[in-house]
């Protein structure tokens, strides 16, 4: 197993492996992603952001996933119906997006996901 990078944080349960990348101090995205256990969607969806966040944002990011078999509550108080779904907690656009997120751009689109000088 490679060795944990500076940006990588540790957690219990399922979301440990998933939460892995911790954005660093100067981070300017923090996103949240809802999934339902370790289904192939959401194991692709979980990867797939990571790479779109990778590639788009600089790995300046924060993200958040959420196993909604182990949090079923935090389903409710976001109002999330269908997963996976990922969305901008702090964003004053109530948009979210639901899929595995291979469409890059689409995210990018909905969620306004834009690097620094774009």
């Amino acid at each position: 197993m490679p060795a944990t990078a500076p940006h990588e944080r540790q957690g219990a349960g399922f979301e440990s492996g998933l939460n892995a990348r911790r954005a660093p101090a100067e981070a300017t995205w923090r996103l949240r992603l809802y999934v339902a256990g370790q289904t192939v969607r959401s194991l692709r969806a979980v990867a797939n952001i990571h790479k779109l966040c990778a590639e788009r944002l600089d790995s300046r990011y924060q993200l958040e996933v959420i196993d909604l078999y182990q949090q079923p509550q935090l389903a409710r108080d976001a109002q999330i119906i269908a997963v996976p779904a990922l969305v901008k907690p702090a964003s004053s656009s109530p948009y979210m997006v639901v899929g595995d997120m291979a469409d890059a751009d689409q995210v990018v689109a909905v969620l306004e996901l834009k690097q620094k000088g774009d």
